[in-house]
């Protein structure tokens, strides 16, 4: 039950079981009573998923997974803040998983609304304002680039997401320095179910 993977290895291994999920093959791996005894004292997954908390983006749902095969941290817009830092890092550092993947997806709520309140000038009240304005800084680039589109900022977040995470944990950047983890960015369609590579940090 290693995880002992490369990055691409389980970058294709995600990739297989998100083609069975869009082809409506789905094999529902690894969710019996025994797979589930095989765990108790141990986990061994073989990637991280850093996701938007959005309901349709199920991540083990989309990419064919079960029990003890990723480690999933979501939040909306998959903004980061210290706890889902730490998550990763505790990941990357204790569980040795080879690969984090941030996915987002069109039609994102979290990034619509920071799109509108660049549009507006006007803020969200209460916490969702900290989620606009954690987002905000890739609408704006987006923007920049003359990416008006949603979609087009989803990606945009997508990358620049990949990109704070490096620049936020010492953790992180030191593992996909050394080879041992490679971070990227994948968008996901919600009417396919596809799941696209739009970024790489590291090796794959």
């Amino acid at each position: 039950m290693s995880n002992r993977v490369s990055p691409y290895d389980a970058w294709q291994r995600l990739l297989d079981g998100n083609e069975r999920f869009v082809s409506g093959d789905s094999m529902h791996p690894n969710q019996n009573a025994s797979r589930r005894s095989e765990l108790v004292n141990t986990q061994s997954p073989f990637a991280v998923i850093f996701g938007c908390a959005d309901s349709r983006l199920a991540a083990e749902i989309i990419f064919d997974v079960g029990l003890g095969d990723v480690f999933v941290v979501r939040t909306a817009g998959h903004v980061i803040d210290d706890a889902v830092l730490g998550s990763l890092e505790y990941a990357v550092s204790v569980l040795h998983v080879p690969l984090i993947v941030v996915l987002g997806h069109d039609n994102c709520g979290a990034v619509t609304a920071a799109k509108e309140a660049v549009d507006t000038g006007e803020l969200p009240s209460g916490h969702i304002r900290d989620l606009v304005e954690r987002i905000t800084p890739s609408v704006l680039s987006s923007l920049r680039e003359d990416k008006t589109e949603v979609n087009e900022m989803v990606v945009e977040h997508a990358k620049q997401t990949v990109r704070r995470l490096l620049d936020s944990s010492r953790m992180i950047y030191d593992a996909v320095d050394n080879y041992s983890t490679a971070v990227i960015g994948v968008a996901y369609r919600l009417e396919e179910g596809r799941a696209q590579l739009v970024s790489t940090s590291g090796v794959l």
